[in-house]
């Protein structure tokens, strides 16, 4: 791949506290990135923040729901901060971009300044999602992926595909290879939200689920080796499959 976008969850940062950063889970993440940015591919990097605040259940709990989202979009920047220093640690340059206004800290987001910073080899990471309350960090990952230009959205979890079922509870659930974007909204699969999908779908933008833990998972994504689940237009899932 010439250029990609990278989606993590916070709560895939936390590790098995399942709150914070842990060291030993993110490393090897750092480590990935820098050896396919050092192989010459593009890496813009969207981060949740669910391992250090999580807006649903305060809402639940009576907190309004735009003043939880904004939390939520601080937190994703704290988890950019901690990645930026972290790749640069590791000798690649790496660039904070934020929807919202934050002097001192992070660059404004304008796609031209992050294509800029891409195109030095330096790893653009896009937080505090798209700067508004309703939208996830996985919309924001499609919204930027599509912005910039990206080969494919590639979707880092626990599991190493999508499944019929949840593959923890239900040890006979179904991972599927591929998937075109209407399947997996009738099949009402948990991949991303409605939103997400529906941007990648209209925009014909490729979407990869796979296992971020997994030794060597996103090199050989880099490569174009089939790694975890293919999300795109049927005719595309067709000849893929064939």
């Amino acid at each position: 791949m010439r250029r990609l976008l990278l989606k993590l969850s916070g709560e895939a940062l936390a590790g098995a506290a399942g709150w914070g950063i842990d060291p030993g889970v993110v490393q090897p993440m750092v480590q990935a990135i820098a050896t396919v940015v050092q192989g010459g591919t593009e890496v813009g990097l969207v981060l949740g923040g669910g391992n250090l605040f999580r807006g649903a259940a305060l809402e639940s709990a009576g907190m309004d729901r735009v003043t939880g989202d904004q939390m939520g979009m601080l937190a994703t920047v704290m988890n950019g901060l901690a990645f930026r220093d972290l790749l640069r640690r590791a000798g690649v340059p790496a660039e904070l971009f934020s929807a919202i206004e934050l002097p001192g800290v992070a660059r404004r987001f304008r796609r031209d300044d992050a294509l800029d910073a891409l195109s030095r080899g330096a790893v653009a990471i896009f937080v505090a999602g798209t700067g508004n309350p309703f939208f996830t960090t996985d919309t924001a990952a499609c919204l930027r992926g599509i912005e910039i230009g990206a080969e494919a959205v590639l979707k880092a979890t626990k599991v190493d595909g999508v499944y019929d079922a949840d593959p923890v509870r239900n040890p006979g659930a179904r991972r599927f290879a591929t998937l075109d974007y209407d399947e997996v909204i009738a099949r009402d699969l948990a991949v991303m939200d409605l939103t997400a999908i529906c941007l990648c779908r209209d925009q014909g933008m490729p979407i990869v689920v796979f296992d971020m833990n997994e030794a060597g998972a996103l090199t050989r994504l880099v490569r174009g080796e089939k790694v975890g689940t293919v999300i795109g237009p049927a005719t595309a899932m067709r000849e893929n499959e064939g």
